[in-house]
């Protein structure tokens, strides 16, 4: 299926393939994630479409400066953006979508990120 989405005022504009519903989604607890509420849909890049406002996109890195969080330079919306925990996908928010798929919502604990990751990868389970 295919879903559009972008930031708030409409400078960036994206679309994304997405399996049928109910997708899979992340609702994690780091610092940026709960205080934004970003819901993670990980979109494989060769998935996902920048349509417009490339040129508007402002980066963010902060701790171990994997991820790269890009926000609307306008509006100041995060709607996707390279997450650490997979470096070939996007993160898109299931909140910028125009239109939100049933969510299958799986928690990930950012605040402990390496058990977390290595839990979601299925090498250590989760506690």
């Amino acid at each position: 299926m295919i879903v559009q989405g972008g930031c708030h005022c409409g400078a960036v504009r994206f679309s994304a393939q997405l399996p049928e519903p109910p997708v899979a989604a992340l609702e994690c607890n780091c610092s940026v994630c709960s205080m934004t509420g970003f819901i993670h849909i990980i979109v494989a890049h060769a998935q996902f479409d920048l349509l417009a406002g490339s040129e508007l996109l402002t980066s963010y890195r902060f701790g171990s400066g994997a991820a790269e969080h890009l926000f609307c330079s306008v509006c100041g919306v995060k709607s996707f953006y390279q997450p650490r925990s997979h470096p070939d996908a996007w993160s898109v928010n299931a909140f910028g979508l125009d239109e939100r798929p049933e969510l299958e919502i799986d928690f990930f604990d950012g605040r402990e990120w390496e058990r977390a990751k290595a839990a979601l990868d299925g090498t250590e389970a989760a506690g």
